[in-house]
């Protein structure tokens, strides 16, 4: 998210598909701009080389046990950008099966070539959206924790129904977690942290496991978006509920 994963302002929502083709499927205001699906040298020898064994096709049928050959706790990540800091967290967690969705092909491949360089095999990629990953491709109760690290904080006021943490995704968050499981999130822009705290304490089947912002969890790699708001002076707010 942020520019990476980010995609639209009114526009066709779309599951992914491995080529640069996103069939459509239904309108709605979508969380991220649309950006050019082009790969550089070294993200097109990354998607050759891994995407048969790494890209994930959406799918009403997803069983995760097969599609990483093994039962571990599942996470999903949405957003994950071009993929460095996710290959790190997969590697400090190596417990779990790492989902990561992301809508930008480029951001995809560059996860592939970090994943691969950081050794490491408990990360699937998803081209897609997250909200339809989340509604049409999840199980409810499926999710060990469910991961938003540095969305697009939409800051004008007249996109403020862009940003990606309402009531309904906290309702919607809370459905797909299996109980006791968590939500992580984290930005460094304070009048969305704001509303991701409100959206999610008023969600009746999700709880915070602090009084207001939650400690750095130890795995939570910095992003060059966390980096560039802690060179611009921004406070980094980080969010941990948990599915009751």
């Amino acid at each position: 998210m942020h520019p990476d994963a980010a995609l639209a302002v009114e526009r066709v929502a779309r599951v992914g598909t491995p080529d640069d083709g996103m069939p459509a499927h239904f309108r709605r205001v979508v969380s991220f701009h649309p950006r050019g699906g082009r790969l550089n040298p070294v993200q097109r020898r990354a998607w050759d080389t891994h995407a048969d064994q790494w890209f994930v096709e959406p799918t009403t049928d997803f069983d995760d046990r097969r599609l990483f050959g093994r039962a571990a706790p599942l996470v999903v990540e949405i957003g994950s950008g071009m993929g460095e800091a996710t290959a790190a967290m997969a590697a400090s967690r190596p417990e779990i099966n790492l989902l990561a969705v992301e809508v930008y092909k480029p951001g995809v491949a560059q996860t592939f070539h970090h994943v691969a360089r950081a050794g490491v095999d408990n990360v699937r990629v998803m081209r897609a959206d997250g909200i339809d990953v989340l509604e049409n491709v999840l199980r409810p109760g499926s999710l060990a924790e469910l991961w938003l690290f540095f969305p697009d904080p939409w800051p004008k006021t007249r996109h403020l129904k862009r940003r990606l943490v309402t009531p309904a995704f906290a309702k919607l968050a809370a459905s797909r977690l299996r109980k006791r499981g968590v939500l992580r999130m984290a930005t460094d822009w304070q009048p969305y942290a704001e509303q991701m705290l409100a959206a999610c304490g008023n969600e009746p089947k999700l709880k915070n496991r602090y009084t207001g912002w939650a400690p750095r969890p130890d795995f939570r790699t910095r992003t060059r978006f966390e980096r560039r708001g802690l060179l611009a002076g921004h406070e980094i707010f980080d969010l941990e509920f948990y599915r009751v």
